[in-house]
């Protein structure tokens, strides 16, 4: 137990001092989306970029890992897109819900959670499991929620937008990017290697301070209905796929099978009340999803570390 507790207490004790921090004032109401944007344009894509430019091909392509834990995230996504959709829910509003119960926080606290508990090795999967993350999980719901805003108005509009939308994102671009340069066979410069080294650094702790900083903005008045099955979802039901998948059906090696329960296993992230902010939504709901499943994870993430023989 003793071993659970130094791993999970430093990454929630961030959290919670950035929770902190803005309950008593010390960083303003803008504090949370201004640390976000460094770790989204500058502190992820140098991590992501500089792990996937200094890895090989063999070392990533890992389609046990890779559907154990895609099959976890859509799999609850479609589930409860269908379900809300059968509740007679406007295709975006369903699909920011399919979203909140299927978006893993493996940027925030996957990378950090992964590498304290694995070791520096486990970078690689927390950061395969990224990429499925952002780049078809959320285009996935990005083309769902522009299919029901454009509905009528062709599917080449639609993809257009989505595809503007995914090139535009950094941590789309910087593992793209990353790719090309291990591709092309030239090492990293020294004087890049340290700036992306430095940058990567400073992801983990600012994110996770972000965090807390976003759960401490005061939360919608009046009760949400929907809440709880959400979270239930992402925080239950994910994680017995992706185990089942990964140590059962595919006998995955012990740092990945490791990998994925702890990553699916992870509290929804911010991107889908970021999504909901951004068109305009009503964001009552997943903002609760954020929360709660962030707090719940205390407890599941917990009994997962105390489970694997780690």
């Amino acid at each position: 137990m003793s071993s659970v507790v130094n791993v999970v207490l430093p990454v929630f004790a961030l959290i919670f001092l950035g929770y902190l921090c803005r309950r008593t004032g010390r960083m303003g109401p803008t504090g949370a989306s201004e640390l976000n944007r460094f770790v989204v344009w500058l502190g992820l894509p140098a991590l992501l970029f500089n792990v996937v430019a200094t890895s090989t091909w063999a070392q990533l392509w890992q389609p046990g890992f890779i559907t154990a834990f895609a099959v976890g995230c859509l799999g609850v996504f479609g589930f409860a897109l269908g379900y809300r959709m059968l509740q007679k829910q406007p295709l975006v509003d369903a699909s920011l819900d399919a979203l909140g119960a299927s978006y893993a926080n493996t940027g925030y606290i996957g990378i950090p959670l992964c590498m304290l508990v694995l070791g520096d090795e486990a970078l690689q999967p927390a950061m395969v499991a990224s990429i499925v993350v952002v780049c078809v999980l959320f285009a996935i719901a990005l083309a769902c929620v522009e299919t029901g805003l454009h509905a009528g108005q062709g599917f080449a509009r639609t993809l257009g937008k989505v595809s503007s939308a995914l090139l535009r994102n950094p941590l789309v671009v910087a593992p793209m990017l990353g790719g090309a340069w291990a591709a092309s066979g030239a090492s990293l410069p020294v004087p890049l290697a340290t700036l992306l080294k430095l940058l990567g650094a400073a992801a983990a702790p600012c994110a996770l301070v972000s965090l807390g900083l976003f759960l401490a903005q005061p939360q919608p008045a009046g009760k949400v209905q929907g809440v709880w099955p959400l979270v239930g979802l992402k925080l239950v039901v994910q994680p017995l796929i992706t185990w089942y998948l990964a140590f059962v059906v595919f006998e995955l090696p012990a740092l990945w099978a490791y990998s994925a329960l702890l990553l699916s296993a992870l509290p929804t992230g911010t991107g889908p009340y970021m999504l909901a902010e951004f068109y305009g939504r009503e964001g009552s709901r997943v903002s609760r999803v954020v929360l709660y499943s962030t707090l719940g994870s205390l407890i599941t993430l917990s009994v997962c570390l105390y489970l694997l023989p780690i």
